[in-house]
This record gives C-alpha cells, structure tokens and sequence, in this order.
C-alpha cells in the first residue's frame, strides 16, 4: 500500500489478471463457454481470449511495434472474434492468455519509465497510459465475469 507508481500500477495489473483466472477456476470447458446471461453473448472464455488479444494489441503492437497477427481468425475472423467461443479450446485460450500476459511484462520491463512514450499512427502512447487503461479495461471485464460466474453456478467473491 506503500509504493511507487510503477509498482503500484504493475502490481494492479497483476492482481486483476489474477482476479479473472479466479473467476474462471474450477469450471468446465461447457461453463466456460456458455452465455449465462440471456441478454448478453458474453462468456467467460470470450473474456479470457479477449483479456489476450488486448494484452497482445496494446503491449506488442501498441507499445512494442510488433507486427502481430489477431490471435482468433486473423484477420478474416472479423471484429470481436474473441467473442465467439461455440468451438473454441479453453486451454488454447488460456496458454495464449498467459503467453500474453508474459509478453506484456517484458514490454514493461524494456521501459525505463512509465513517462515514455512510443508513436504509433499519430498518437503519442506512454507506458502509464497502457498501463492505466488496462488496469481499467480487466476491472471492468472482471465485473462481467463476476455476473457470469454467478449466473453459472453461483460462485462469488473478488
């Protein structure tokens, strides 16, 4: 509770990429995969391969200037890919989630300050900024989950 603002921020991330593998924990490839919410196409295993092709978009290609391919697709799989699960592998999903996230932290680390910044398009992009909004991007996502995992099987908590 006492630390700078790049352990802070890194140690946020962490802890909200933590919170969406705990939200998925102990279920079934059919749970992970199911629309438990009538009103929403969203799933559990669509917010784990969504946590990867933002982690990948924004740290390698963002940040990084990596030439990346989209991870579900290509770039045939159209817009929001991620989302559609019917046929999708959950361990695939979480071996590429974590791969991800992996990456993401050597990016982290290649930056000697949160203050850096990278062009990409036009648009000045530091590492707070990514930072930040990922931070904002997993709360918001772990919020979904939260709903879907109780809808699924009653499963609550941070």
């Amino acid at each position: 509770m006492a630390a700078d603002d790049r352990t802070s921020l890194t140690s946020f991330l962490d802890y909200q990429r933590a919170t969406l593998a705990m939200k998925c924990r102990g279920t079934t490839g059919e749970q992970l995969r199911r629309r438990a919410v009538p009103t929403s196409a969203l799933t559990l295993l669509g917010l784990v391969r969504h946590a990867a092709s933002i982690e990948r978009s924004w740290f390698r290609f963002a940040l990084d200037g990596e030439d990346v391919e989209p991870l579900w697709g290509g770039a045939a799989g159209g817009r929001d890919a991620e989302f559609r699960v019917e046929d999708a592998d959950a361990d695939e999903a979480f071996a590429a989630w974590e791969e991800e996230c992996a990456r993401s932290r050597a990016v982290v680390s290649s930056f000697a300050s949160l203050d850096d910044t990278v062009e990409r398009g036009g648009v000045t992009i530091s590492l707070r900024y990514v930072l930040t909004h990922m931070i904002e991007e997993y709360a918001r996502h772990n919020g979904h989950a939260d709903l879907l995992r109780e809808a699924i099987d009653g499963a609550v908590g941070e």
